[in-house]
């Protein structure tokens, strides 16, 4: 390879390490127009595996701004990111592939009176399909593989004699 065409290759992995950061902030900060921006046309998202909805970016946007309400505090932490660029129509380079953990706390609504710390925390995995475009790489694909969820603890009901 050469010098031109490893620069090259890091540029595209800076690229896309900070759309997939990009992704993260838009969900925590509930910024549902950077979300949509993120997309590339025609691009869709698939949470169904964590109880939510498969479709087009809007759609997922609607489904995505009800369902966050519920949760004020939210922290995606996405990590162990493998990017791995491929071949779209013999065009060398123009989509790439990402597979991530995620590990994600947040915090009911109306539990103000609770401590701080999260209360709903759940991990599993993204699959990212993205697009080179002319505004940059987009997502043309998401998929979230949730793997485990652990709910707040039950309180037992009181004793009354």
């Amino acid at each position: 390879m050469t010098q031109r065409v490893e620069l090259a290759t890091v540029m595209d992995r800076l690229a896309v390490d900070e759309l997939i950061t990009d992704y993260a902030a838009a969900v925590d900060d509930g910024d549902w127009e950077a979300y949509r921006g993120l997309f590339a046309p025609g691009g869709r998202a698939d949470y169904r595996s964590a109880g939510g909805v498969e479709g087009d970016a809007g759609t997922v946007v609607g489904w995505l701004a009800e369902s966050m309400r519920l949760f004020p505090m939210r922290q995606h932490l996405i990590v162990n990111r493998r990017i791995r660029f491929g071949l779209l129509d013999q065009d060398a380079g123009d989509t790439a592939e990402v597979r991530a953990d995620y590990v994600n706390p947040m915090r009911f609504a109306g539990d103000e009176a609770g401590a701080a710390a999260p209360d709903f925390v759940c991990g599993g995995r993204y699959a990212f399909g993205l697009l080179r475009t002319d505004d940059g790489w987009r997502l043309r694909a998401v998929v979230v593989q949730e793997k485990w969820r652990r709910l707040p603890e039950r309180q037992p009901a009181p004793v009354v004699n």
